[in-house]
């Protein structure tokens, strides 16, 4: 069978490779030029968190090994106050990291690995003009010298990102729902360099949050001592990019905002003026298989970035299907359906969870109530595994927990925590070995099961 994946990014190679070891005829075309040889336009990549369902997926395709050392961990949250004191916020119990990850180099590894397969052929420039689903069948046009062509397929897939052009062709099906949100904040591209004679110049096991109401800067660690920094702020409003016009104006927001971070930023105002002012999706659609034509990832399910799962939920949607691959003996129709019906939910949900981050990254972690129940809930977690996880750990470090399920267990915990932050001077008395027994009995109350229902 010729499998036929449009769009080379993340989800398009890894999917590549495991369906290429599972010995099909996998062709992919990607309409940007070959980063490997041209480079890789930055200036738009928030970088990558390369979480357990991540992981779990490299796994599968047996590249655990080879993407691993090119990642660091990040063990929790380094909280950047205004007054530029640090509170760092463990992510959970000890050892539990999320690891950062360029994402050009880890797009490069990915190509390298499938093209050192037999049966993949891969194609750059070519851009997807039009789909025929039922068929199924692509058009591509060169992006250099506009020759076209099309392309048959037994099987078709949209791996081609929150811009789809092959989910632009399911909108002239019969009953394809479509759904596009943007927040009205955008995102910038800066760094912090590496200090004199290389190494890091802040802490680098850790996601640095410069968190302020109602923006915020994150940056994360490159293997190379560097930081890619991220600021999100508001199109329009009092404190927004449409009011940063100059470099006097962005230095100044900076210097008010953010002083800590401009030492360490020499390349601040250039950064700002070259780097593109970026949007912010939520892409909604269904359904993601027309006959023999299907979306996955970003294609099927942008999200906002701020819960670091976007690149992770499309990962498990590679695992998933090459595992239904298997249960079904390679009868794509069976699988297909299957992972429609499992997939649609969780990407809804991490779309909501993704949402939900957003204000608490932005406008929670610098509270000090917020503090204390992130602390409560390790305490749970440590002392009663089989009765509470923090929602955070079942996003991010649970993968057996489907995104759907991680979700309602995090509502039923939001009601838990209350409570017991309602509980009289709870802020002395949370971390008293006597207060055990009362956070069992609630615990029971509340969770009827070991799992959390």
């Amino acid at each position: 069978m010729r499998v036929v994946i449009v769009g080379g990014g993340l989800v398009g190679a890894l999917l590549t490779i495991l369906l290429g070891r599972r010995g099909y005829d996998v062709h992919l075309l990607e309409r940007r030029a070959d980063m490997r040889v041209h480079g890789y336009s930055g200036g738009r990549s928030i970088n990558l968190a390369l979480s357990d369902r991540g992981i779990r997926a490299l796994e599968r395709a047996g590249i655990a090994d080879r993407i691993l050392p090119l990642t660091i961990p990040m063990y929790g949250r380094m909280i950047h106050h205004e007054d530029s004191s640090l509170d760092f916020q463990p992510y959970g119990i000890a050892g539990q990291a999320i690891r950062s990850l360029s994402r050009s180099l880890l797009n490069a590894t990915l190509l390298d690995v499938a093209e050192e397969l037999p049966s993949v052929t891969l194609e750059f420039e070519w851009r997807c003009i039009g789909v025929e689903p039922e068929h199924p069948a692509a058009c591509f046009a060169h992006t250099a010298t506009g020759e076209q062509r099309r392309v048959e397929c037994d099987v078709l897939i949209g791996a081609d990102g929150a811009f789809s052009a092959v989910r632009d062709a399911l909108h002239y099906c019969d009953r394809f729902d479509y759904c596009q949100e943007y927040l009205d904040y955008g995102y910038k591209e800066l760094s912090i360099p590496a200090a004199d004679g290389g190494g890091f110049r802040i802490e680098p096991n850790a996601l640095h949050i410069w968190p302020r109401h109602n923006f915020m800067m994150i940056a994360l660690p490159n293997t190379e001592g560097t930081f890619t920094c991220t600021l999100f702020l508001p199109f329009e409003g009092k404190v927004s990019f449409d009011r940063l016009q100059s470099r006097d104006d962005v230095r100044a927001f900076f210097e008010h905002h953010f002083p800590d971070a401009v030492t360490l930023m020499p390349t601040l105002l250039e950064d700002f003026e070259n780097n593109p002012t970026s949007s912010l999706v939520t892409i909604r659609c269904y359904p993601w298989v027309v006959g023999r034509t299907a979306l996955i990832g970003d294609a099927a399910h942008a999200i906002v970035p701020f819960y670091g799962q976007g690149m992770n939920a499309g990962f498990e949607d590679c695992r998933i299907l090459d595992e239904l691959l298997e249960q079904y003996n390679d009868k794509w129709d069976e699988a297909l359906a299957a992972y429609q019906q499992i997939r649609k939910p969780a990407g809804d949900a991490v779309a909501r969870l993704a949402l939900d981050n957003f204000v608490e990254m932005r406008d929670k972690v610098a509270d000090h109530l917020f503090v204390l129940r992130k602390k409560i809930e390790v305490l749970l977690l440590e002392h009663f595994p089989e009765l509470y996880t923090p929602l955070y750990t079942l996003v991010t470090f649970t993968p057996e927990v489907p995104y759907e399920e991680a979700y309602r267990r995090g509502q039923a915990n939001e009601r838990v925590i209350a409570e017991i932050m309602a509980l009289p001077d709870i802020a002395e008395r949370w971390n008293d070995p006597a207060m055990l027994p009362t956070y069992r009995r609630m615990l029971e109350r509340h969770f009827s099961t070991a799992d959390g229902t």
